[in-house]
């Protein structure tokens, strides 16, 4: 009888062993072959390609990570006048990040000095630009008090470079974050070579980095007079720089190439990733400012 029991606990332990080794095994496939279908992913020969190796989104230049969680919004002590005007709701945050500290002078001035180079607000075109985004310096001014010298130097002062940015209206806010957004990405495309080093020191009214524009259209990122700023990715980063106008036929901006960031390469293998996209994961999300309640 007891030799019975322990041969029935091997043959247990035997079959926990096997179905862990079988589990492990389906684990470490679903990496290299599709869980809804089977086929493989990332294959060299073509098919589904996918950033897999992608841990998380990186952190952007000045910000931190803020955890999200949930909390009661509204009055939680009991209401013992019953006016039942603040009634108490779960709320769901998820996590986000914001800035270290608030937007300082020096960030904001390299703003405007980035709008002063390439909309110079000395042509007629452009002179409403650079007005339109300066910070409003006259909040300083107070009847009862003389703040001539905040309103003069708090903006452009080398002493209050690292102090708060005031002034600034909501819209003013809203269009540096798109520039900031702008700036951001064409960094990390610049530093990942998927954009030629320094191409951003080239900055003009007719080709500056847009982040939507190259998500949809990559070609044009810098406008159509500068499609060669663009570089694409093919059997790797030397052989993009390589590549001649010829190549460039392979993935024209009008193809599948510019909108899916694949194009076939022109040796006859299979297709390549050839520019950064959203499934990249390196294109940070638009910045913006809180609008939630």
């Amino acid at each position: 009888m007891k030799v019975s029991k322990i041969m029935a606990i091997r043959l247990l332990l035997c079959l926990v062993i096997v179905s862990g080794f079988t589990g492990c095994g389906k684990k470490s496939n679903s990496k290299s072959s599709s869980r809804a279908t089977g086929w493989k992913i990332n294959d060299k020969k073509g098919g589904f390609q996918y950033a897999s190796k992608f841990k998380k989104q990186a952190t952007g230049p000045g910000l931190v990570m803020v955890e999200g969680g949930t909390f009661t919004m509204g009055k939680v002590q009991d209401d013992v006048m019953h006016d039942w005007n603040n009634t108490p709701n779960q709320q769901h945050v998820q996590s986000f990040y914001m800035d270290e500290t608030e937007v300082t002078n020096l960030m904001y001035m390299e703003y405007l000095d980035w709008l002063k180079r390439v909309f110079p607000p000395d042509q007629e075109n452009y002179k409403n630009i650079y007005e339109g985004a300066s910070p409003d310096t006259l909040v300083w001014r107070n009847r009862l008090g003389y703040n001539e010298t905040m309103t003069n130097n708090y903006l452009r002062h080398p002493a209050y470079a690292e102090y708060p940015v005031v002034g600034v209206n909501w819209i003013q806010a809203v269009e540096f974050s798109k520039w900031r957004t702008d700036r951001v990405n064409e960094k990390t495309l610049e530093d990942q070579k998927y954009l030629k080093k320094d191409a951003h020191l080239a900055d003009n009214t007719e080709g500056t980095f847009s982040t939507d524009t190259y998500l949809a259209s990559p070609t044009s990122a810098f406008g159509s007079q500068n499609e060669d700023v663009v570089l694409k990715k093919g059997q790797g980063r030397s052989a993009s720089k390589k590549s001649s106008k010829g190549d460039a036929a392979a993935a024209p901006a009008g193809d599948a190439g510019a909108g899916s960031g694949s194009a076939t390469a022109t040796n006859g293998n299979s297709p390549k990733n050839v520019y950064a996209q959203r499934t990249s994961g390196l294109i940070l999300p638009e910045y913006r400012l809180p609008t939630e309640a």
